[in-house]
């Protein structure tokens, strides 16, 4: 099934007004909508690999177009047309096996590992690679427990590692963090018991929003890996 082109539009736009949302938490995404730095694509179904391809090669020119201007912070969100009634656990099932096929196109295309972080997801240091360029990935969809993981439809926001450790080099990751921390926290009455610095534990089980237990096991495994 392909995506009905005539409501792309109305998509993309509820994505932006969940963002521009004055309680929205996230300072970097709402400054990379300012900027015109957040690009959306909508797809199909989560549940369905219809628009990998599309997407994996979206992920690429985004590795390129960064190389060239990396200035400024910067998000890739897909949007995907449904399943809009998926609890938690389901969403995160499906979202990892979006991410295991967009992995297996990467290895398909010759695109090398970003070496500067783990392809192990139970590594501290674990991070996606796209293009040869590290990236985390926040879920987004109606039915997260997290008031500021909750928008009209489940969408998956790609973000390139590099831009923070940038941030950090600056001095000014910390801030922009501790920002997004306070607003999370007026937003949802606590912090979010899944926050932990990268180089700390995986972030892989921060990727869907659900709140996992020490049992958890990430289903991911990238093909380059030894």
């Amino acid at each position: 099934m392909l995506v009905d082109e005539n409501t792309v539009p109305e998509k993309r736009e509820e994505l932006l007004a969940a963002i521009a949302d004055e309680h929205f938490p996230c300072v970097g995404a709402k400054s990379a909508m300012a900027r015109g730095m957040l690009r959306t694509l909508v797809c199909h179904s989560l549940q369905s690999g219809w628009d990998d391809i599309r997407i994996h090669s979206e992920l690429l020119e985004w590795v390129r177009s960064y190389r060239d201007n990396p200035d400024g912070l910067r998000s890739l969100a897909v949007v995907f047309e449904g399943p809009t009634d998926l609890p938690e656990d389901q969403f995160e099932a499906a979202m990892w096996k979006r991410l295991q096929s967009l992995a297996d196109k990467d290895e398909w295309r010759g695109q090398p590992l970003d070496r500067g972080v783990s392809p192990d997801p139970d590594d501290p240091h674990f991070s996606l690679s796209f293009g040869g360029a590290a990236f985390f990935v926040i879920g987004l969809h109606p039915n997260a427990s997290r008031t500021a993981r909750r928008v009209p439809r489940p969408t998956l926001v790609f973000n390139l590692h590099d831009q923070f450790e940038r941030l950090r080099a600056e001095g000014r990751y910390e801030r922009v963090r501790d920002t997004i921390i306070r607003r999370d926290v007026a937003l949802s009455g606590s912090v979010n018991p899944m926050l932990a610095r990268f180089g700390e534990t995986s972030a892989a089980a921060q990727y869907s929003g659900r709140v996992v237990d020490d049992d958890w096991r990430c289903p991911f495994r990238d093909p380059r890996a030894e």
